[in-house]
């Protein structure tokens, strides 16, 4: 039976990936698997601390860190966003989906906390590409795989203030753009900011010491670099000493972060625990972490951003499966992956974690091969220990 390093290597040996790691872990113990290198035709090993830029596996921590702030009672779960982003008070809204950017009416109700949460406020990407709407919001929600890309927080937020909305509040699920926001709320209502509020309340308490939106210099050595697809082959998008190297303008809830394989382990355990770390200290009320896993959505608010999800619906931060279309689709696994070729579940069923780590960023919502092949790979292991 192939390992779980020998299902990285064979995409390793042909190419397709420089490296990556991979952890799988459950009650019973942890299979840990590096292979290949740190940077496409070099020598560096990768090793199982090597840091990767974890693109949206991001959005699962900030929407732990926004639920934080509800537990604390500083925001309540159905409070207009408005206090906090006058910049999104007094929403307007497209007439029909493909209308054009002009033809608005008023919003029904104010965009609220839990609608950032579970990505139904009206902003964010769609399946069809082509609608007006989406043109202009691409001009704003840029690639979040180029964090440097970004102007800072409050011309961002102006920015997008000037957009419509796609649909009313509440009704439809949209990717990716909710997130951002949701950063920028936590920092506004904690008088925090984004990367100071997530190292003091999620990092910090869980042993996450290599995850952030820079990458020290006295830690470039462990930073892999990052690929896209070309036609000839991988091509360098980003080396250690680039996006990653000073602080961004505007730290990015959606996909910011730079981590490990381990640190994000740590987060899943604590998500498992019902928001416990190992350690025993609680970081989120087993309400929240039952929010953040249950399926938010409706078939009529899926329609609308059905590109993005298979077999699958939207907790808070991360999809939640609910149909059986693929093996691995198992109910109630909650997580997600990121545009830079990375993955991170848990089953609360089994109390498994599964975690994929590589360099190669994903062009299409289909994931690539060496995803659904670690997907294939069982993510219950047998005995006291394993790998």
């Amino acid at each position: 039976m192939a390992t779980l390093h020998d299902v990285l290597q064979t995409h390793v040996d042909n190419g397709a990936l420089p490296g990556a790691v991979a952890i799988v872990a459950d009650r019973n113990g942890m299979e840990e698997a590096a292979v290949g290198f740190a940077h496409a035709g070099d020598t560096v090993p990768m090793t199982p601390d090597s840091i990767f830029r974890l693109a949206s596996l991001t959005k699962p921590i900030t929407a732990a860190a926004l639920l934080m702030l509800v537990d604390d009672g500083q925001v309540g779960l159905h409070d207009p966003v408005d206090r906090w982003l006058p910049e999104l008070a007094h929403p307007k809204v497209l007439r029909t989906p493909a209308s054009p950017i002009d033809d608005v009416v008023p919003a029904d109700r104010p965009i609220t906390v839990f609608d950032l949460l579970s990505s139904h406020a009206g902003y964010g990407f769609a399946s069809d590409f082509d609608l007006p709407v989406m043109h202009a919001l691409f001009t704003v929600q840029k690639d979040g795989r180029e964090p440097q890309s970004f102007p800072p927080v409050d011309e961002w937020m102006a920015a997008l203030g000037a957009i419509p909305l796609l649909s009313q509040p509440g009704t439809a699920w949209l990717y990716d753009t909710c997130s951002a926001i949701q950063g920028v709320l936590i920092a506004r209502a904690s008088g925090h900011s984004l990367p100071d509020f997530l190292s003091e309340r999620i990092f910090e308490p869980l042993g996450m010491t290599d995850t952030g939106f820079t990458v020290p210099k006295s830690e470039r050595h462990r930073f892999t670099s990052y690929y896209r697809q070309g036609e000839d082959g991988l091509k360098l998008a980003d080396g250690p000493n680039g996006q990653w190297s000073t602080p961004p303008a505007f730290p990015l809830g959606s996909g910011g972060l730079a981590g490990t394989a381990g640190d994000w382990l740590r987060f899943g355990e604590m998500l498992l625990a019902e928001g416990v770390s190992t350690d025993g200290h609680r970081l989120l009320s087993t309400e929240s972490i039952a929010l953040m896993t249950t399926d938010h959505t409706t078939p009529a608010s899926r329609k609308f951003g059905e590109l993005f999800l298979d077999g699958q619906g939207w907790g808070f931060g991360g999809s939640v499966d609910i149909a059986p279309i693929d093996a691995w689709n198992v109910p109630g696994r909650y997580g997600w992956v990121g545009g830079t070729g990375t993955s991170a579940h848990i089953v609360p069923s089994t109390g498994s974690i599964a975690i994929l780590l590589t360099q190669v960023g994903a062009d299409s919502p289909v994931p690539d091969p060496w995803i659904r092949d670690f997907w294939s790979y069982p993510t219950t292991l047998e005995g006291p220990t394993a790998g």
